[in-house]
């Protein structure tokens, strides 16, 4: 269901978006984003605490203690009433100082529009934030299903009422009025699951302040953690917005989004194991079980990774230059950067997981922090020569130290046998990954005309070829067993 959702939002995406903005207009359409990015700081006081609910109620459902769960939940809540509070007053605030802070860049007409958005979009916001615990409270108990179907749900509705908006003259605040009404129903329909089907109660039996600080003291640590990736891979193109023209900051841009397109492919399960890596924590499972879950985890990650870095290795060139022109042929090379040095990270998400429900996160994000800013240090200087390429390259190199570090404290905290993990995990798939790019590289030689057609023909061999030799060479019997139950086959 998160694979369903990922392409449904990259396909839909790279569809809708030029027709919104023909709809709208290059101004309104600006004016669209800019309101929404403004608004989407403010969505930051969230503190972190979705993951927290999920790792605590995982805790306490592993405990079997509903009365902690309870009032965790009901405390929470409290917390959450008290965010959105705080949200419509910075609303409030800075709504009265939208004229001061937009004046030299909107006209009058714009200024009106926006000040109506932004009142939506904080609406939303207070209610959403909050709303978001339900999603949160399913995940802790493995009730995963549901509300992808209702978030795949709402992406095509919300979709098809873009479209028949934008057809019969809508404006912004339309679109923002649709998003608005969207995720309010997808909060209602998440709680009603929550409450009818999982039979949670949110009950306040007790109120105890130290609690309230354990909350914190871990969801600080997430957020800051959150905050940080979000840097990591975005501020690269503040930092060439002062060192380079905006076609170098456009190029860097495509290079990251296509990297965290990569990244978005294995976050779509990195979120489903935290109740499962509590759940073992509490039970004291010793370190060779959560080795060998560790295994098994980057081994499912790593065959879906490698597909689509084979293939963007092979065939990412062509694919930028019909899809953006050759202006932006760096984009390739920054996205390969990015991904590459991405994959180990995320093949080992599952010893994150154990980390954060071990409470053991605080010095990764630390060090999440430390090599992040001397990255994107490194990365400014070289940029001053080699553009775009330099910054990714101070940042990317900075990240592999990070990677190296955070392997020390797996070892530390559950004691993570790092060649047992290597061995089990890589050695096969590296195989079909080097005879998948081969298969590209000659279908290049083949093919040398550069169209649409020809590239997809070459997406669908590659992709035909990868996942044959997957089966045949990388797969172990217990991996081809749970294919054939998940498909069905007898």
């Amino acid at each position: 269901m998160s694979y369903v959702t990922i392409l449904l939002t990259t396909i839909v995406g790279l569809i809708l978006t030029p027709f919104i903005i023909k709809s709208l207009g290059d101004a309104e359409y600006g004016l669209y984003t800019l309101i929404g990015a403004f608004v989407s700081y403010i969505s930051l006081l969230d503190f972190g605490l979705n993951n927290t609910i999920v790792r605590f109620v995982a805790k306490y459902r592993a405990q079997k203690d509903k009365i902690a769960e309870e009032n965790f939940l009901a405390i929470t809540m409290l917390i959450y009433a008290i965010i959105s509070f705080v949200i419509i007053i910075i609303g409030i605030v800075l709504y009265y100082n939208l004229d001061t802070i937009f004046a030299e860049s909107l006209t009058i007409g714009e200024l009106d529009k926006a000040k109506i958005m932004f009142v939506i979009l904080v609406f939303n916001l207070a209610i959403t934030l909050p709303g978001g615990s339900f999603n949160a409270i399913s995940n802790a108990y493995e009730h995963f299903v549901y509300p992808r179907k209702i978030n795949i749900i709402r992406y095509i509705l919300r979709s098809l009422l873009v479209v028949a908006l934008l057809l019969y003259g809508g404006d912004a605040i339309g679109l923002v009025l649709v998003d608005t009404i969207m995720n309010i129903l997808v909060v209602c329909f998440n709680a009603r699951y929550v409450f009818k089907k999982l039979n949670v109660t949110i009950k306040l039996h007790f109120f105890k302040p130290p609690l309230i600080l354990e909350i914190f003291s871990y969801s600080t640590w997430v957020f800051l953690f959150a905050v940080v990736q979000m840097l990591r891979w975005q501020t690269g193109q503040f930092v060439l917005g002062t060192t380079a023209n905006t076609v170098v900051v456009a190029v860097f841009a495509i290079g990251v989004m296509l990297g965290s397109l990569y990244r978005s492919l294995a976050s779509a399960l990195s979120s489903l194991v935290l109740p499962l890596a509590t759940k073992m924590t509490v039970d004291n499972d010793d370190s060779v079980s959560l080795n060998t879950v560790m295994v098994k985890y980057g081994r499912f990650v790593v065959a879906i990774l490698f597909l689509f870095l084979a293939g963007f290795i092979g065939l990412g060139k062509e694919f930028v230059l019909l899809w953006v022109g050759k202006t932006y042929l760096d984009s390739w090379i920054i996205a390969l950067l990015v991904m590459i040095s991405s994959t180990i990270p995320l093949v080992q998400g599952f010893g994150n997981s154990v980390l954060e429900a071990k409470s053991e996160i605080k010095n990764k994000s630390i060090l999440n922090l430390i090599t992040t800013m001397l990255g994107v240090f490194f990365g400014y200087f070289l940029a001053q020569e080699y553009g775009g390429i330099g910054m990714i390259s101070g940042i990317v190199f900075l990240f592999l130290a990070y990677t190296f570090f955070v392997n020390i404290f797996f070892v530390k905290v559950f004691n993570f046998k790092v060649w047992f993990f290597f061995k089990n995990t890589f050695p096969y798939f590296l195989i079909v990954f080097a005879i998948t790019i081969l298969v590209a590289v000659f279908l290049n030689k083949f093919w040398v005309e550069i169209s649409w057609i020809y590239l997809l023909l070459k997406v669908c061999i590659i992709s035909l070829v990868y996942i044959m030799l997957t089966f045949f060479i990388a797969l172990n019997k217990e991996e081809k067993k749970m294919l054939a139950i998940f498909f069905n086959f007898k």
